[in-house]
């Protein structure tokens, strides 16, 4: 495959490309990047894609759920606090947030495919450095760093997006959602297996493994073709579009590749400009909503495993007669999970593929806006069906269903948002999205670990409500892109 050549591009550089670039002759024909995916078609570039691209997934749910099946381990071993067990999954995703809007910034400037391996390099870094811990404080900024490491994961989403003809986009990003579920069943069963052994520290130092493995393959994917073109840099994007159509055995659009006429970058006012501000502005409540209603499923789900809060075993915390010691209100009175556990959690996890059939269908026929209000509005009905009392096999079916729509949800939004953004810009917009989507995870575990242990009604109402809200924002969202092809600037 042709290798997209190396330019150190600055801003007087970029002014002068633009200057020096000459419109093609009247008569010849020329081309977009946009003409040339689609001429080129789907081959056997866009499955090394979705194989390589697709398993930043794998790496990125392994570090994320890593916390889910730590906390009742370093709870006991650091005697923590409810409160101090929720603040380490909220600043792993106060990392994620801060790190999403600059990484995104730099992606847009200096290309997805640079930003997509430093994230890796560094997000493998902090986790193995999280590994030797000496303390809370320690872990809890170590697991931040990685977090705002995870954040650059996005940009293998956005390099798929960017190489995908119109008509699979809406096939092929919701099956990625198939590493994810890869990744979470891969460090659930690894945890059953290191944690009662060798501990939680191994746990995390396997957890690394695929993510520097992946570090070693992404030579083989360019920089995005789109991304070359929009900086002016038209040879490196040519050099990429023709290796792609050897590697699929197609043949390229006749004629010279066309640069737009505009290549100002993305800046964050661009974001509220009036001609985004409404989608913007609704995108990020939806973001939000559906990580606050993700890992409020997943904390929940850890919390109802290591309570053991089932109707009839263990009716909403009821404590023993005489249970009011010190040692029951002691940090250290938890219970660590056991093969049961695990196999709730397993059995929870696989719901995330449950829909995915169902929700390729809405996405491509529906369209992404009332799909991702379907998905939402059930999302609701879900959380408050938690509240039933009924048997653990009633609970497993629920935590089940819930995970396979919050799942939904994700591959939904992602999808709109990589679409409605032009190139120019859709880097910072997956960015800002993904940093409003850390600060619903950051609240999450406040309402699934601290207010579920007050009012656990209450802590469900909350989240139907939030769900409530997105679904009514989907629904409203001024721009369909089902079928539209990516822009590439404003």
């Amino acid at each position: 495959m042709a290798t997209a050549p190396k330019e150190a591009e600055n801003a007087i550089g970029l002014e002068e490309i633009h200057m020096e670039r000459q419109e093609p002759p009247k008569g010849q024909k020329t081309f977009t990047v946009e003409e040339a995916v689609e001429t080129i078609g789907f081959g056997r570039f866009h499955i090394m894609l979705f194989l390589i691209m697709g398993s930043t997934g794998v790496a990125e749910a392994m570090e994320i759920m890593l916390i889910a099946v730590v906390s009742p381990l370093i709870r006991c071993e650091w005697q923590l606090q409810d409160w101090q067990v929720a603040l380490v999954t909220t600043m792993v995703f106060f990392g994620y947030m801060v790190f999403s809007i600059v990484l995104g910034l730099l992606a847009d400037r200096y290309g997805r495919w640079k930003i997509l391996l430093l994230s890796f390099l560094w997000a493998a870094y902090f986790s193995l450095l999280t590994s030797f811990a000496p303390s809370y404080i320690w872990f809890v900024f170590l697991r931040a760093m990685v977090g705002g490491g995870v954040s650059g994961h996005a940009q293998g989403l956005i390099i798929k997006t960017e190489f995908l003809p119109t008509k699979y986009r809406g096939y092929m990003l919701p099956l990625s959602q198939v590493f994810w579920l890869a990744g979470s069943l891969l460090i659930i069963g690894l945890a059953s297996v290191v944690n009662p052994t060798i501990g939680w520290r191994w746990l995390i130092r396997t957890a690394s493994i695929p993510g520097i493995l992946l570090i070693l393959v992404f030579k083989f994917i360019p920089e995005s073709a789109r991304y070359n073109i929009s900086m002016g840099n038209v040879a490196a994007a040519m050099a990429t579009l023709r290796g792609i159509a050897k590697m699929n055995g197609a043949v390229m659009p006749e004629g010279v590749l066309r640069e737009p006429t505009k290549e100002r970058r993305g800046r964050f006012k661009d974001l509220i400009h009036p001609k985004y501000l409404r989608t913007t502005l609704q995108i990020w409540i939806i973001w939000f909503g559906i990580a606050f209603a993700y890992y409020s499923v997943i904390l929940a789900s850890a919390e109802l495993l290591e309570r053991d809060i089932v109707c009839g075993s263990a009716a909403p915390p009821v404590q023993d007669p005489g249970d009011d010691s010190e040692e029951s209100r002691s940090p250290c009175h938890c219970h660590l999970f056991g093969p049961a556990a695990y196999q709730t959690m397993i059995i929870s996890t696989v719901g995330e593929i449950a829909l995915n059939p169902l929700n390729i269908l809405g996405i491509n026929f529906l369209g992404r806006r009332l799909s991702l209000c379907i998905t939402m509005g059930c999302t609701a009905l879900f959380f408050l069906l938690l509240n039933i009392c009924t048997s653990s096999t009633g609970m497993i079916g629920f935590l089940f269903m819930l995970r396979a729509l919050v799942s939904a949800n994700f591959n939904t939004i992602y999808i709109y948002t990589a679409e409605v953004y032009p190139t120019t810009m859709r880097a910072l917009g997956m960015g800002t999205s993904g940093s409003l989507c850390r600060v619903g995870a950051m609240v999450a575990p406040f309402i699934s670990q601290v207010l579920m242990k007050a009012s656990f009604l209450g802590a469900l109402c909350v989240s139907a409500s939030v769900c409530v809200v997105c679904a009514i924002s989907a629904f409203t969202l001024p721009i369909e892109t089902k079928g539209r092809a990516l822009q590439v600037c404003m």
